[in-house]
């Protein structure tokens, strides 16, 4: 069903799974999400209450119907499974494969998704630390402790970073700062809203605001 769906269908779809699962969406949260008007998204939510795909609460929000949920966990499952490939085989960094993702993610077949999906070993993650659904719709768990809430003196492995941060990744990658890299929590910088950060011997800092876009363990 997916393939006779408009690119936009699935992007509100995929938008409506990704602001809240099984939540409802707001549709300021959508507007600013897709970056479209809240009259557009009025408009939009509608349709897809029509299609079956989203059950709507006037004034409140949206949410996925089973059969929403399944096409938008097929378009994330295509766009992590891109970034991976993107990444492990073509060399793009973290910060370069989410924009090309979104361009390829609706018009991959299946067999090439399962192709794809065989040469990177059948992975969960993406290269962001994001989990890959599997073809049955099942989501590996997610890494949900920000940095930001880890106390002075404490080491932890990074597990994900927000896809959406790009000037983060690319901080991120200049310290070769990545998946699974050890960082020890300093100190917390209040008054300046930075953490004082260390990998090795080596110090920097990062805003608390960042820091609450990278999730740890």
């Amino acid at each position: 069903m997916r393939t006779k769906l408009s690119q936009s269908v699935q992007d509100y779809l995929k938008a409506i799974l990704q602001l809240g699962d099984r939540e409802l969406a707001q549709t300021s949260d959508l507007a600013s999400h897709l970056s479209v008007s809240p009259a557009s998204v009025t408009s939009m939510i509608k349709k897809l209450a029509a299609m079956h795909l989203v059950k709507h609460e006037r004034h409140r929000g949206a949410t996925l119907t089973p059969a929403g949920r399944k096409i938008a966990l097929e378009v994330i499952r295509h766009h992590r499974l891109i970034e991976l490939y993107l990444a492990e085989a073509l060399g793009y960094a973290w910060d370069e494969v989410h924009d090309e993702a979104e361009k390829l993610e609706h018009h991959i077949s299946e067999n090439f998704e399962d192709r794809i999906a065989k040469v990177l070993g059948n992975p969960q993650y993406d290269p962001h630390g994001d989990p890959i659904p599997s073809k049955d719709g099942v989501v590996p768990p997610t890494p949900t402790h920000p940095l930001s809430a880890v106390g002075p003196n404490t080491t932890v492995r990074v597990r994900r970073v927000s896809d959406k941060r790009n000037a983060l990744l690319r901080r991120l990658r200049e310290l070769h700062v990545g998946l699974n890299t050890r960082i020890t929590v300093v100190e917390a910088d209040e008054a300046q809203g930075f953490l004082v950060l260390r990998k090795g011997s080596k110090l920097f800092t990062l805003p608390v605001d960042d820091c609450n876009h990278v999730f740890v363990e």
